[in-house]
């Protein structure tokens, strides 16, 4: 409920407003006895949506998430299994075959020369082949050294026992070969290199045909492995970005739901804003409107005739009597109150608006808030004057009215500008001043702005604040011409 609290000062006879203990003659009065934004919030707040998307987009994130790093997981693991298999087997296999070839070259070599030394034609003796022996022993020996250390793990004990014990049982036969030749027994030596060394040979060459063939075999079936990890992988590669598309479309969906039913409801919320800012500001300037016509009406009368009578009392009283001095003094000060009521109503709702327009209107207070705040204002008006209702009016008479309580109160300035144009399709008032200028917070919280940003959206205009070149700030309110003269209540 909006409440108007009028009491006497003792002593004075004056009427104040709101507990107001300053005289209407030192300052402009200031009337936001409904703080908008105040009963809007608790209105809105009820209003609000009880549902909102960000649990669900928060869930939708941490499943993302949760995906994301758990095929992250997968996919190291897979490449780290492919890089293991990559080392250990085919790297090592690799190197295995190299050093199986080495000693299979060696053996070929020992072949050529024991076939050499069985030629009957061949003028050396036995022995001249035992330092061709010697190398090829040194490198064979260093090559199966080699080989065991990069033998793939696939290999089992007794092939490599094996493959050890028949190279030791050549040479040892090589080396009883080479002794018979030392003795001069040549025969012997050429029966043992046929019966024995040929065939270990032999054997020693199959072994290492076998481990080359296993070797083969090992890297065919590394490659399927690998083959089959890249195929593993490339599925889940598709299948995850499949998801992660069909994730992407169903959060996009449910942003666009949400965000479609955030914004209807906002729309909603925004009308409903709208109609109760207007019942509000109606009620407002209805209750304004009936304390200006009461005070006007039965305190002015009330007034009128206590001044009145005190004045045919003071008539009835001895000439240069005290009781006469003390009568014209009280008749002084109802007539003081008096004039203070009338301008109290003036200020709660201008009479001049209903009688004789808001033109006519401005041209009355703005010199009065010139007189009260001590400050020189230009007002300047242009264009061809049309009639603007007055409910649409009082709305630009109150942004005036604010504005210039901002300059009075807040700039600092002592000088200001007031101009009203009259456009073919719209109304347009200014109030320049340069002050210290708003300040940005101000304009966002001020609840005498956001009033003025409620009027002029009842008007279905619109209203500025901005900053000129040279300083302080400019107040720009427009409305089209359709609502200032047609505007309902």
């Amino acid at each position: 409920m909006v409440r108007a609290d009028l009491h006497r000062s003792k002593g004075q006879g004056v009427f104040r407003a709101n507990c107001s203990t300053r005289s209407w003659d030192q300052e402009p009065p200031q009337w936001n006895l409904i703080p908008l934004h105040c009963m809007l919030g608790g209105v809105l707040r009820s209003l609000a949506p009880g549902r909102s998307p960000t649990p669900g987009l928060i869930l939708g994130l941490i499943i993302t998430l949760a995906a994301v790093v758990a095929y992250s997981g997968y996919i190291t693991f897979q490449i780290s299994g492919l890089r293991e298999l990559q080392n250990n087997l085919v790297d090592r296999n690799r190197k295995d075959s190299l050093q199986l070839l080495r000693i299979q070259n060696d053996l070929n070599s020992l072949g050529l020369a024991m076939r050499d030394m069985l030629d009957a034609d061949e003028p050396y003796p036995l022995t001249a082949w035992s330092a061709q022996f010697q190398r090829v022993r040194a490198d064979l020996n260093d090559a199966l050294r080699l080989e065991e250390k990069v033998a793939v793990t696939t290999r089992t004990p007794e092939q490599r026992q094996y493959l050890t014990d028949s190279v030791a049982q050549f040479w040892d036969a090589a080396d009883r070969t080479f002794a018979l030749a030392r003795d001069g027994k040549e025969k012997e030596a050429r029966a043992q290199i046929r019966l024995s060394l040929q065939a270990r040979q032999a054997a020693l060459n199959t072994a290492v045909a076998r481990l080359l063939v296993q070797n083969n075999e090992s890297e065919e079936q590394a490659a399927l492995r690998i083959r089959q990890i890249y195929d593993r992988v490339g599925r889940q590669v598709y299948l995850f970005l499949g998801a992660t598309l069909i994730a992407i479309v169903l959060t996009s969906l449910y942003l666009i739901r949400s965000n479609r039913h955030l914004f209807a409801q906002l729309a909603a919320l925004s009308e409903q804003r709208s109609e109760l800012a207007q019942k509000l500001i109606s009620t407002q300037e209805s209750t304004l409107r009936y304390i200006s016509r009461e005070l006007h009406d039965e305190f002015g009368q009330i007034l009128t005739a206590v001044g009145a009578m005190l004045g045919r009392a003071g008539n009835h009283a001895p000439e240069g009597s005290p009781l006469r001095a003390e009568l014209r003094e009280v008749c002084e000060i109802a007539q003081t109150t008096l004039d203070n009521v009338r301008s109290l109503s003036q200020a709660l709702h201008p009479v001049m608006l209903d009688e004789s327009g808001l033109e006519s209107t401005l041209d009355w207070y703005i010199p009065t808030v010139e007189r009260q705040a001590g400050i020189d204002i230009s007002y300047e008006k242009s264009g061809t004057p049309f009639f603007v209702d007055g409910h649409a009016a009082i709305h630009v008479y109150r942004v005036l009215q604010e504005a210039l309580n901002n300059v009075t109160r807040h700039s600092g300035a002592r000088e200001a500008w007031v101009r009203l144009q009259f456009m073919p399709e719209s109304l347009q008032l200014e109030v320049e001043d340069h002050g210290s200028g708003f300040e940005l917070q101000a304009v966002k919280q001020g609840i005498g702005l956001v009033a003025m940003r409620e009027r002029a959206e009842l008007l279905g205009g619109t209203i500025e604040f901005l900053k000129p070149h040279s300083g302080g700030s400019l107040v720009r309110l427009k409305i089209p011409r359709e609502k200032s003269d047609t505007h309902a209540e």
